[in-house]
């Protein structure tokens, strides 16, 4: 395991990327939120991180990226050097044909800067899943889907289709995982993305079953551990957990009524009457996360790192003050530098 002393730091030698969700505030339009993604974009690069990611999420109300490689195209054509990729397209939901032309438009449009990250999720509810003609049982083909979709790159597809402009680019695939997914990125041999930072034990396990089982392979010739979660820094340890508060709500409030809101102000929702079990949810929303000072963080990105041994860490944070997380970013950026 690699060790670290302060005059050589695992935060100095790890890579850090941001996936943003595209959330919607409360009382504000959801385009508004897709272009506050392409706005932190441009910022973020100027910072200096690696990668910017969007997501794919169909009917939440409270998430405005329904749709990850437009967004993406977005956001690529308004920077210049990030890498811009999807945190991630949900492979079970499209046909792998379609998603390898699609990132080949991307890649073609803005060569070298493209990735490719590929979850297994479907959608979030019965209603959902209906609407895009997917269930439950289709996630299970997800090894299937991202073979057929990496032979459409490789012009091997058995059908005498060719995917154009996709043959023959080289877009890096990421899996998007826990459990049965991180065994499907070792037997690909294709590097892991793995969350979220309040379940570490389950994510070491994760961890360290793609890094025994990898294969080595054109994509990837060993394993490369990406750790996903959120990462908040504030002047003050309470400035920080107030950055926390809108998605806690709004997650407790998601799995008490079954569909995901708009963020909420921070005040706003500290004010909120909440049941028991509201109560109990938001609070565990609030733990586990790494927020605090750039000292703190600092030291606790330095304890991840040294846990994990990850080549990346992806900050995944949301919350209702844009200008509190743009200045987040800004610390996180010097902490890690």
């Amino acid at each position: 395991m690699n060790s670290s002393n302060p005059s050589n730091p695992l935060t100095a030698r790890a890579r850090f990327s941001v996936l943003d969700r595209s959330r919607i505030r409360e009382g504000r339009p959801p385009g508004e939120a897709l272009r506050d993604t392409v706005r932190l974009a441009r910022e973020v690069e100027a910072l200096g991180y690696h990668r910017f990611w969007v997501a794919e999420h169909h009917g939440v109300p409270g998430v405005a990226g329904s749709a990850p490689t437009v967004l993406a195209a977005a956001v690529a054509g308004a920077t210049a050097r990030i890498r811009v990729g999807t945190g991630g397209v949900m492979l079970p939901n499209h046909r792998p044909l379609v998603v390898a032309e699609q990132f080949g438009v991307l890649e073609s449009l803005f060569p070298g800067r493209i990735d490719m990250g590929l979850g297994r999720s479907v959608g979030f509810t019965d209603g959902v899943r209906r609407a895009l003609g997917r269930d439950k049982e289709d996630a299970e083909d997800f090894a299937a889907q991202i073979e057929e979709l990496l032979g459409w790159f490789r012009g091997t597809s058995p059908t005498g289709v060719h995917a154009r402009p996709a043959e023959g680019l080289g877009v890096p695939p990421f899996v998007l995982a826990m459990g049965e997914g991180a065994d499907v990125a070792a037997r690909l041999g294709l590097p892991l993305v793995i969350g979220d930072l309040r379940g570490r034990d389950r994510m070491r396990r994760g961890i360290d079953r793609y890094r025994d089982a990898f294969r080595p392979s054109s994509w990837a010739p060993q394993p490369y551990v990406v750790v996903s979660g959120t990462v908040a820094v504030a002047p003050t340890p309470e400035a920080a957990r107030r950055l926390l508060v809108p998605e806690a709500w709004s997650m407790a409030y998601s799995r008490t009524h079954g569909t995901f809101p708009p963020l909420p102000p921070a005040e706003e929702a500290e004010r909120r009457t909440m049941t028991d079990k509201e109560r109990g949810l938001y609070e565990s929303g609030l733990t586990g996360h790494i927020a605090g000072t750039p000292e703190q963080v600092a030291g606790e990105l330095e304890t991840l790192l040294e846990e994990t041994e990850a080549d990346e860490v992806l900050v995944t944070t949301s919350t209702h003050d844009r200008e509190a997380l743009l200045d987040s970013y800004r610390l996180l950026a010097a902490v890690v530098r």
